[in-house]
């Protein structure tokens, strides 16, 4: 088995390259959905949320109140890290648990590790990837497309690329790069080459 980490900020197309794999034969795991389940209703990583930001992000229902905990998160530093200190281990763990689950249904199988925050969270789990794929648009760039296609406010869209790791910072832990700052045609045809090359 082989794990591959593909990474990128916000609004620059990983879901995009991870679907367009997949459709080759990759097994994607997708770090947002297990970020989602690491705080799902019940869990004790949810609970751990409550007890440091208060009952304010809890919904009605007894679920994550994402945009109230957001609210709070992006707009200050250090809350955002006790959040990351809270669920990146869940993550990590939930994700290792998929990795096994992967290898023991093939030993062969090409494992894409999606996940948005490779840059920022490397220091504190053990990441082993056989390849390090980032999904590059820039910042600008990006900023625009959370605020034309996902109706984001401006200064809300700035404040969720200022607070992920620089476009400098990810292409550093880069051994492939995905350009995905044309066409969606463009990053399928780029998505492509660097599945030749990974798959070889």
């Amino acid at each position: 088995m082989r794990i591959i980490g593909l990474t990128g900020g916000i609004a620059a197309g990983k879901s995009t390259v991870s679907g367009r794999w997949a459709e080759h034969g990759a097994v994607v795991v997708d770090a947002d959905r297990l970020a989602r389940a690491a705080v799902a209703p019940g869990s004790p990583g949810l609970a751990r949320v409550a007890e440091r930001f208060g009952p304010g992000v809890i919904a009605a229902d007894g679920s994550l109140d994402r945009p109230a905990l957001g609210a709070v998160v992006f707009s200050d530093p250090a809350a955002r890290k006790d959040l990351e200190a809270i669920t990146h281990p869940e993550v990590w763990r939930l994700a290792r648990l998929a990795f096994d689950a992967a290898e023991a249904a093939d030993p062969d199988a090409v494992v894409v590790y999606d996940v948005p925050l490779l840059a920022e969270a490397r220091g504190s789990r053990p990441l082993h990837f056989d390849a390090v794929v980032v999904v590059d648009a820039p910042a600008a760039q990006r900023i625009e497309r959370l605020v034309d296609h996902r109706g984001m406010a401006r200064d809300e869209a700035e404040r969720r690329v200022s607070a992920q790791a620089s476009d400098a910072e990810r292409l550093a832990l880069a051994d492939h790069v995905v350009d995905a700052t044309g066409t969606l045609a463009d990053t399928i045809r780029s998505a492509d080459e660097v599945w030749g090359r990974l798959s070889r």
